[in-house]
């Protein structure tokens, strides 16, 4: 739990400091006209079941992508730093997660400081069609900008690849 609190706050600490920076002129050229959106709008192509599904790079250089978790619609920021996948509080609503303060049992470091997390199983998270059942999560409760799709899920996946315009997902 030790390590999983200590990688969780590291990709916590890269996502704060990530969305704290001024998006960089050369980032923004190196990436084809044809691959920029927005992050606000997530891109991937849904895949025939069994076949590999593709997330566009984003304008800001990182991969954005409209997972469906348990159901629902959730933007993430697909980080491989993150060992497990960790929802913001407003998220975990989303999802039906009713906690309450005493399931915020864990403290973990952000970039912010000290944070409170409640671990949870996530029945499934599929992205364009990648789909993994029981999902190893953490929900936290204050601090983290952006829900973050980590390795509890993508390990599960038979590969993953990123390249200079998207991120292949292997089922």
């Amino acid at each position: 739990m030790i390590v999983m609190a200590i990688a969780t706050v590291s990709s916590l600490s890269v996502a704060w400091w990530l969305t704290h920076q001024e998006p960089r002129a050369a980032q923004a050229a190196e990436v084809p006209a044809v691959m920029v959106v927005p992050t606000e709008a997530p891109v991937a192509v849904r895949a025939a079941p069994g076949q590999p599904a593709q997330i566009a790079r984003a304008a800001d250089g990182h991969y954005w992508a409209e997972a469906d978790i348990d159901g629902r619609a959730i933007r993430v920021l697909v980080d491989t730093g993150a060992s497990v996948v960790a929802l913001t509080r407003q998220d975990a609503l989303r999802l039906g997660l009713r906690l309450t303060p005493a399931d915020f049992t864990q403290t973990i470091e952000t970039a912010s400081g000290p944070a409170k997390a409640a671990a949870v199983e996530l029945d499934h998270v599929a992205v364009a069609g990648a789909r993994v059942d029981k999902v190893r999560a953490l929900v936290v409760e204050e601090g983290l900008p952006h829900s973050l799709l980590g390795m509890s899920y993508l390990g599960r996946l038979s590969s993953f690849e990123a390249r200079p315009t998207g991120l292949t997902l292997r089922p």
